[in-house]
């Protein structure tokens, strides 16, 4: 399984993203490869992506996807990340 957490720069927020989604998944003992990219590289790094992770200001600009798309309100929650993720995979 593969799930690409994005933002808008790529740098810090989508790996803040990235680091909490694999501590959700450790959680929940399910094995992904985990990537961080920028809103406008989405397209060739969630071409393959079961999940793409995401702010609600960024939905928009993510564009036509197979992947399923999970809004993520805060980063920092371990409880939201871990419960959003259990449904778009489990």
């Amino acid at each position: 399984m593969k799930i690409v957490a994005i933002c808008g720069a790529g740098i810090g927020t989508s790996e803040i993203l990235r680091v909490n989604a694999v501590r959700a998944l450790e959680r929940l003992d399910i094995e992904a490869e985990v990537t961080a990219t920028d809103v406008a590289s989405v397209g060739s790094a969630a071409a393959d992506a079961q999940v793409i992770l995401t702010s609600p200001e960024l939905v928009g600009a993510i564009g036509r996807t197979n992947a399923d798309i999970v809004v993520i309100q805060n980063y920092f929650d371990l409880d939201e990340i871990t419960a959003k993720l259990e449904v778009a995979v489990g």
